[in-house]
């Protein structure tokens, strides 16, 4: 039986307040991982295709057909600013979900960033333009644009699920995923354990000198 590869309600989910996403985005993703037990870290392979970069905001899922991105196009039309899109692409590394062209429209949209279990390409250019995209692999070959996808579902990412909503931080060491109905305790107790961190690195150094 066929199934619609759109749902129109997919883009009215319940997102964290900004309040919870910004004291997320200011802590490392390992403190985050720490606080949540080392649970909701992505796989390791799934890393910035640009030195530097850093993403923080609500999942907006995509569910496609490895190697393809017709989802990832119906996704730019839902989205909404600050959000960051999910794909779960299979772990696929063969062909290119995204480069360039899609970062560009992204930034005109407000996206917060990528996060693909799947390849990127044209990663130096994303990096001039300053559009977060983290990724599996990265391959020059471009992908197909003939689905199936789905929009605005439960997804397994990385090894992760995630569903709409769900806070992503990424930065330079990866990624992890905080359930949405407790983005505000995660962040609280990550605070708690990068403030733990910072003092018992600052007895570290004085010890030294």
């Amino acid at each position: 039986m066929t199934t619609p590869a759109i749902d129109a309600t997919s883009a009215d989910f319940a997102r964290p307040d900004r309040d919870t996403i910004e004291r997320l985005a200011k802590l490392p993703a390992a403190n985050i991982g720490d606080a949540m037990d080392r649970l909701g870290v992505a796989d390791s392979a799934i890393q910035a295709v640009w030195p530097g970069a850093k993403l923080a905001g609500p999942a907006f899922t995509v569910w496609t057909r490895p190697g393809d991105n017709k989802g990832i196009h119906a996704a730019l039309q839902q989205v909404r600013p600050g959000d960051v899109i999910v794909v779960a692409g299979g772990g696929d590394e063969s062909r290119a979900l995204l480069g360039e062209l899609i970062g560009e429209r992204a930034i005109n949209l407000g996206v917060a960033g990528f996060v693909l279990d799947g390849a990127a390409r044209d990663a130096e250019a994303l990096g001039e333009i300053g559009m977060p995209v983290f990724a599996r692999a990265t391959s020059p070959a471009g992908p197909y644009k003939d689905g199936p996808f789905r929009l605005g579902t439960a997804v397994a990412f990385g090894g992760v699920p995630v569903l709409p909503g769900d806070v992503i931080v990424g930065d330079s060491d990866g990624v992890v995923v905080i359930p949405r109905e407790h983005a505000a305790a995660v962040a609280e107790a990550a605070e708690a354990v990068f403030a733990d961190e910072t003092n018992r690195r600052q007895a570290i150094v004085a010890a030294r000198n």
